[in-house]
């Protein structure tokens, strides 16, 4: 980020001059087709840095790369900057385990349907855990939009005339058009952008079923990006249905097949969200000793990915989920933290 625009506006994150993000890619990115499969524990390792400003995929607790997240937490990898645009479980692990030191904030502090997260609302409290600037969900999709694009701002007006806009590192112009007041929301690159997604070849060429979110806008505004996949694929599987494929190669640094990546979150079409489990964590989150505890069970004590499944109920607990996703099973009531009371 360049230091005279910081100076100038203190709610500027995530930004840089797009021709120094061009000059970025011409020496980190290759359009030529080359085998990017690793494993996740490499990935994560030579990927993602002490420091780095890291945004996730999915939206809400559907799609996000929960498996990624652990394995960040195995190898104790922190002082992160999150964007926090619209999921939670992911960054709120990170979060409860003192590795997120810094937010920006759309919609982050939930749980959704289940709640309000108390974890990394202490964090915020005993001050581990600093807000950055604030924005609204939009506005953070607009964001990485027009980093994707090249362009250093979005233009809007939604903001105008609320608190919002003077927390979200927007400036205020004069339309040369109309002559009326617009915002400018400053474009964010991201150090790593971790995405699941449903299928990708060992290129990195990725297929999304269902709703995308902002998943590729990310890849595109991202110097680095890591693709966990339910599955890699053969190419000509992949070439099959080139409607489905929303993300291409040459966005992507490393391909890792992983399997019931979202636990304990839903994979559209694949497997549904794990009530049971989401209910372990919901009674933890609620103090900080729980918090150890959960992380010390499932994610510190397991060696990798394939352990913690073992650890969650194994295969039996896996087609469970499948089946309710497939509706061949009722969904089970909703975890909440209104049903811990």
């Amino acid at each position: 980020m360049s230091e005279n625009a910081n100076a100038e506006n203190l709610y500027l994150y995530g930004w840089a001059p797009t021709d120094e993000i061009r000059e970025y890619r011409r020496q980190h990115k290759s359009a030529k087709k080359y085998d990017k499969r690793t494993e996740l524990k490499e990935a994560i390792k030579n990927y993602v840095n002490q420091g780095d400003y890291i945004v996730f995929s999915g939206l809400g607790s559907v799609r996000n790369p929960m498996a990624a997240v652990y394995e960040i937490i195995r190898q104790n990898i922190g002082d992160l900057t999150v964007a926090a645009k619209g999921s939670q479980h992911d960054w709120q692990l990170l979060a409860a385990a003192g590795l997120i030191t810094k937010a920006e904030i759309a919609y982050g502090f939930g749980d959704e349907v289940r709640g309000l997260c108390p974890a990394s609302r202490r964090a915020v409290k005993n001050g581990s855990l600093k807000i950055l600037s604030e924005m609204t969900n939009a506005g953070f999709q607009w964001r990485f939009s027009a980093a994707a694009r090249g362009i250093s701002f979005f233009p809007t007006r939604t903001a105008l005339g609320t608190d919002t806009l003077h927390y979200s590192g927007a400036k205020v112009i004069e339309d040369p058009f109309s002559g009326e007041k617009i915002n400018l929301l400053p474009a964010c690159y991201p150090d790593i952008a971790i995405i699941h997604v449903h299928r990708a070849d060992k290129y990195g060429n990725c297929q999304i079923d269902g709703n995308i979110t902002l998943d590729v806008d990310l890849a595109h505004a991202a110097k680095k990006v890591i693709v966990t996949a339910e599955k890699i694929v053969p190419e000509e599987e992949i070439q099959k249905r080139p409607d489905l494929t929303k993300i291409p190669f040459f966005v992507v640094d490393a391909v890792v097949e992983v399997p019931y990546g979202s636990h304990p979150n839903q994979v559209p079409y694949l497997y549904s969200f794990d009530e049971e489990h989401w209910m372990k964590w919901l009674k933890a989150s609620a103090s900080d000793e729980g918090v150890q505890q959960y992380l010390d069970e499932f994610i510190r004590s397991t060696k990798d990915h394939y352990e913690y499944l073992e650890k969650i109920g194994g295969i039996a607990k896996l087609r469970e989920l499948e089946n309710i996703e497939n509706r061949t099973i009722p969904h089970p009531t909703v975890s909440t933290r209104g049903a811990l009371k």
